[in-house]
């Protein structure tokens, strides 16, 4: 009859077991349908741009942006969670010290004769709690956060590979609002000093009030693209100091340092054929497998509420009347040794329904895994277009350029010898000005294909 007890514990606790987690198997292409850019060892694919001031920005968000601090608190509150599930694995042990004076009632009790009715009593304990973790609720409930902490951890490194993107692309941006604002400036200078030339020449009767007019008009459109320019450069300057994590003094008043660099290609080494399990480890698809890992244990831990809760007890202490004989020896000493056992029998579905929920937040959490993969794959996809693509545009816009700097040369020339009408050097000026703001914004755009590729890619 002994042996049939710890027998059927054991079956009870082969039925509470959970099948050991497996990431999902999923179906993955052998290698990206172009190349894809090597891992830096460090996760600082930013220094592809040799920009040190970009460097230091994104130094300085890594220290004091708002979303990221959040995210740390986060992985701090999931270790707390963690250490306090592992605590249920070890027993407790607590020290316990109490006194009491209380006199009997005589219509209530029998008091025997000599009896004092009034008594003190004096109590000093030491106490020992355990709970046998037969069927893995302990075990499933540390595992489950642990692989929470391990989500944790893996969100706030999406939080920052994120943030090192956004803040690139937005020192770009302002980076390209100042560079062609310096172009419509210098475009107008030129612009003005031949309005001055022209206003000389049309006092001298050389030229006539229509082409005069034409100048006048070329030089007003050139100032007017200023406002705009220079207002969606406060506009991202501002928006740049928020993910900096500046104070809301430094937002207000202060500005961005942005560096004057050649304006050249950064293309990503691309080695062919690279594995396509490596996306796998990018920080959202790892913060979702984890996600899942933690709902897959939490089944474990509702499953195992329907079996017995096998607790054990002690304490050893001394009791006595008088405080001064508390400690005084074998008398006063006292011990207890306990085991508990509660088997839960009925609860109104309480117990199946949380397994229930529990499956279905499981569910929940694989759909959101395989989700997550297929958006992932679908950003590295789209973001090597975009990055070969922007490429292309920024040579083609570079070849434009210096086609139309050629034509300009030419149009004076012509003019210059008379063949060529006034018209024809401001159609020039003004395709020049056009291309090279559009050569402008097609480097910024590459630079921001190329972050937003290495952030698809998960650094």
């Amino acid at each position: 009859m002994h042996r049939i007890v710890p027998i059927s514990l054991l079956a009870l606790a082969a039925c509470a077991t959970q099948p050991d987690y497996q990431r999902p198997a999923v179906e993955l292409p052998e290698a990206w349908k172009q190349s894809a850019p090597r891992f830096a060892e460090d996760g600082r694919w930013w220094r592809i741009y040799e920009d040190q001031a970009l460097n230091d920005l994104i130094d300085e968000a890594f220290k004091t942006n708002a979303d990221l601090v959040l995210a740390a608190a986060r992985v701090d509150e999931a270790r707390g969670i963690l250490g306090e599930a592992r605590s249920f694995l070890f027993p407790t042990v607590d020290a316990q010290a109490s006194a009491s004076r209380q006199q009997i009632s005589t219509r209530t009790a029998v008091v025997p004769p000599g009896a004092p009715r009034e008594y003190s009593s004096h109590r000093a304990t030491l106490n020992v709690s355990y709970e046998l973790d037969l069927f893995g609720r302990l075990r499933s409930g540390v595992e489950a956060a642990r692989a929470e902490l391990e989500a944790s951890e893996a969100s706030r490194e999406a939080v920052r590979l994120a943030l090192a993107a956004q803040v690139a692309k937005s020192y770009y941006a302002l980076r390209s609002f100042d560079q062609q604002a310096m172009l419509t400036r210098e475009t107008l200078r030129l612009r003005e000093d031949a309005l001055r030339l022209q206003r000389r020449r049309r006092q001298a009767g050389v030229i006539g009030d229509f082409e005069l007019r034409q100048l006048e008009a070329e030089v007003a459109a050139a100032r007017a693209q200023l406002p705009g320019l220079e207002q969606a450069r406060e506009l991202e300057e501002a928006a740049l100091q928020v993910l900096l994590g500046r104070t809301p003094r430094q937002v207000y008043e202060a500005g961005v340092a942005v560096a004057e660099a050649a304006d050249a290609l950064q293309a990503p080494v691309l080695p062919a054929g690279l594995p396509s399990e490596l996306l796998l480890r990018r920080p959202d698809l790892v913060e979702a497998e984890r996600r899942l890992a933690a709902a897959n244990a939490r089944v474990a831990v509702a499953r195992a509420e329907m079996f017995p809760s096998i607790a054990l007890t002690a304490f050893l202490g001394s009791e006595s009347a008088a405080l001064s004989n508390l400690f005084a020896g074998g008398a006063a000493a006292t011990w207890q040794v306990a085991a508990a056992v509660a088997q839960p029998i009925f609860a109104g579905g309480r117990i199946e329904a949380r397994t229930e929920a529990a499956r279905a937040r499981e569910r929940a959490a694989l759909a959101q895994y395989q989700q997550a993969l297929r958006t992932a794959f679908s950003e590295v996809r789209t973001a090597l277009v975009a990055q070969t693509r922007a490429r292309e545009s920024f040579e083609a816009e570079s070849e434009r350029a210096a086609a139309l700097a050629e034509t300009l040369r030419l149009a004076r020339l012509r003019y210059e010898s008379g063949i060529a009408s006034q018209l024809e050097v401001l159609d020039a000026e003004r395709g020049l000005l056009a291309a090279r703001i559009a050569r402008i914004d097609a480097l910024r755009a590459h630079r921001a294909a190329v972050a937003d590729l290495f952030r698809a890619l998960g650094g």
